[in-house]
């Protein structure tokens, strides 16, 4: 009875029973106001994150892993790096099942609905190694977000909605009063339906790799995603081309395209004609190309020549002057009597000395040998030693043995020793008509121990001892 009438005590206090439900009120009300900042007395696992752009996430917004909740963002600030570069740095408080977390994770700043309400979406990956308590998921982990239904709104802008509206007045004025045709366009497509599906089974044949042929598209539009300024500043161009060619459509264009068939069958008809010049002109060029590269490499010299010839043209008209008294001159020595025998016996000579000049113009022209025997003269003279000049006499015995120089031989000197070897060479070739082109005289070799009269069967050279010098000198 006392237990009872104690309780009955308590709930008829109406001061103990507001106290009691203004408390639970304050607990609920507490509980609730933090709610978002986490259960009081709960233990969580506390990270950082940087983002580029925190863009509208802020604090109590929530971090889910595959779309549940898992933690939440305690704070958003700004940080600026040593490099100059500002980022959002995110203080995250998660549940501790997700401790740790892969270091190679990823984070996304996401849209939570249309209403512009952000959440932070991690992706855990799959490395070994977490992020410590206090640790920063770097900036790299990052990813870009995906475009938001607000910016996606914010293209339709006053000169896009101006242009849209002219689409669909256009659009409209193209479609007023052709249903008939438009009725007939659907019943054709019908047609088209039947005979177009072999050729979509063709397509969708793992044959065709009709996926690769989208995935190369993907990859074209990837490469050609860099110069879409330059493709956008192309179309603006292109529309200023257009308008330009709009002002003068009507009446220039429009009759140049009148005009065109006529000019089109007159072109046929003289092409034919034209073909051989064609040809010709690219033949002509083809044999200019050798001579005009030539020209290009050879012009200094020629611009050097034609300053030198100024010179010379300048003085021409004297020159002029006195070639009408020397051919009037010729003139009249050509009619004086005995000049035509002069030249008469001049030819005679000239048929005479024909064979001995072919003999000895080579042996200068080739071998030098007119020039090298008129110095090896002078040198004989001038040059020697300190006993004498080439010329002195020096006594010397000659080597013993087989028809020897020292007594009466039947024979060239051959043998016993290999000094007793006649070396000689009467008629040497130097490169006259009929003989090897070579220069032998004074450059045959000096075989020991075998005699050799003539030319060297193995000595084939038209190089002379001056001809050395000039070559060694640039000449």
């Amino acid at each position: 009875m006392r237990n009872r009438g104690g309780i009955q005590g308590v709930a008829s206090s109406p001061i103990l029973v507001g106290a009691v439900t203004v408390l639970v009120i304050i607990v609920a009300v507490f509980l609730a106001y933090n709610a978002n900042n986490g259960l009081p007395f709960v233990s969580t696992y506390n990270l950082k994150a940087e983002v580029p752009n925190a863009d509208a996430l802020v604090k109590g917004n929530e971090v889910r892993i595959g779309g549940v909740r898992v933690g939440i963002v305690k704070s958003v600030v700004p940080v600026q790096h040593a490099n100059g570069r500002i980022a959002a740095q995110l203080s995250l408080s998660l549940d501790k099942n997700v401790e740790p977390l892969p270091v190679n994770s990823t984070i996304t700043v996401r849209p939570k609905s249309a209403l512009g309400l952000k959440f932070l979406q991690i992706t855990p990956g799959n490395s070994s190694k977490g992020f410590a308590a206090g640790d920063t998921i770097p900036v790299i982990a990052a990813k870009p977000e995906p475009v938001d239904i607000d910016q996606f709104f914010d293209m339709f802008d006053k000169p896009t909605r101006d242009a849209i509206r002219q689409n669909l007045a256009g659009f409209g004025n193209a479609l007023a009063g052709r249903g008939p045709q438009l009725n007939e366009a659907i019943g054709a497509l019908r047609r088209l339906v039947v005979h177009g599906q072999p050729v979509l089974r063709t397509l969708v044949a793992p044959s065709t790799d009709f996926a690769g042929f989208w995935q190369a598209l993907e990859d074209f539009s990837a490469t050609v995603a860099p110069v879409a300024e330059t493709n956008a500043s192309l179309f603006v161009a292109l529309d200023r081309t257009f308008a330009a060619f709009a002002r003068v459509s009507r009446p220039y264009i429009q009759e140049t395209i009148e005009k065109g068939p006529g000019t089109l069958d007159a072109v046929n008809a003289d092409l034919p004609a034209l073909r051989p010049f064609f040809d010709d002109s690219a033949r002509f060029f083809t044999a200019l190309k050798p001579g005009a590269k030539a020209l290009g490499e050879t012009s200094p010299i020629i611009a050097k020549a034609l300053h030198a010839g100024v010179p010379v043209l300048n003085a021409s008209p004297v020159l002029n002057a006195q070639l009408q008294p020397t051919a009037e001159a010729l003139v009249d020595f050509q009619r004086a009597s005995g000049v035509f025998n002069g030249l008469n016996l001049l030819i005679d000579t000239n048929n005479v000395l024909k064979p001995a000049i072919q003999f000895i113009t080579p042996a200068q022209t080739t071998c030098n040998y007119a020039t090298l025997t008129f110095r090896n003269l002078v040198n004989s003279t001038s040059g020697g030693t300190k006993l004498g000049n080439w010329l002195n006499a020096i006594t010397f015995t000659p080597p013993a043995g087989p028809n020897s120089e020292g007594s009466p031989a039947s024979a060239p000197a051959n043998g016993h020793e290999p000094a007793n070897h006649l070396h000689y060479n009467p008629y040497p070739n130097t490169a006259s008509p009929g003989q090897p082109r070579s220069c032998a005289a004074g450059n045959e070799l000096y075989t020991s121990g075998q005699t050799v009269i003539g030319n060297p069967p193995d000595r084939i050279t038209t190089t002379t001892d001056r001809q050395i010098k000039g070559q060694a000198e640039g000449k």
